[in-house]
């Protein structure tokens, strides 16, 4: 029997890159996966053709988790597929938009990327939870620059995920007495679209250079650890932020 067989998880965000891998894996642990993409119907239909291949289970559901109504649909077409149990759900959804100083955001910058962040995690949780029994899990995504502030221009995105790291933490105190745990992931440099969008190739090589392993992590490295920490694997593990840089920042 697989790690996660009868267990159904929501991947945010499931459609590319760190949550295209997370549903792969997932699947290949004989979960039920639920693909949710925003814009890209495409890339969900391959991450989902990848896991039906290899013999997995799979739906995608098409939302943009900072509309309640989206969040709302994606948990009923879940329950209509799979039953009214969700086992696990992984908050992947989120980016960092543009690069812009103080001087160069406005309010509606600075809000957008909080909501694309921290109140897609807290609308999808807020309304996965109910329909969690004793022994779920959540992982959500924060990132390196939640830690340290993140790199020029970067400052509304590291707030956002500072307080994905802050989320994280109060809800293992309220859902830990109700057997739900709740852990976040704090990435560094990981080989994704993100970074090809937003960080030169100068600047990866330096962090790559500069960083213990001397290289880049992969989405693949990053989907690992998820599913070690919604397993029984890590019973006696949440609140806790974890780190995944090849040591690149230490916390």
């Amino acid at each position: 029997m697989t790690k996660f067989s009868n267990k159904v998880a929501i991947i945010s965000g499931g459609s590319r890159d760190i949550g295209r891998a997370v549903c792969i894996k997932l699947a290949a642990e004989g979960a039920k996966v639920v693909i949710n993409y925003c814009n890209n119907k495409d890339q969900a239909d391959e991450v989902l053709g990848v896991i039906t291949a290899a013999g997995g289970t799979a739906i995608i559901a098409q939302g943009d988790m900072m509309k309640p109504e989206d969040v709302a649909s994606v948990v009923a077409e879940t329950q209509s597929a799979f039953g009214e149990e969700i086992n696990m759900l992984v908050n992947v959804a989120g980016g960092m938009v543009a690069r812009k100083t103080l001087d160069e955001m406005d309010f509606d910058f600075f809000e957008h990327v909080m909501r694309l962040n921290m109140t897609s995690t807290f609308l999808l949780t807020k309304a996965v939870v109910p329909h969690m029994p004793a022994g779920s899990a959540i992982v959500n995504f924060s990132s390196q620059a939640g830690r340290d502030g993140g790199g020029p221009g970067a400052s509304a995105y590291a707030t956002s995920k500072g307080a994905v790291m802050t989320f994280t933490r109060g809800m293992a105190k309220e859902l830990g007495p109700q057997g739900i745990r709740v852990n976040s992931l704090c990435p560094g440099m990981i080989a994704t679209t993100f970074h090809d969008t937003f960080t030169k190739d100068a600047v990866r090589e330096n962090v790559a250079n500069a960083t213990p392993v001397r290289r880049q992590g992969n989405a693949e490295e990053v989907a690992a650890t998820v599913a070690n920490l919604l397993s029984e694997d890590s019973n006696f593990i949440t609140g806790a932020n974890i780190d995944i840089n090849g040591g690149m920042f230490f916390s």
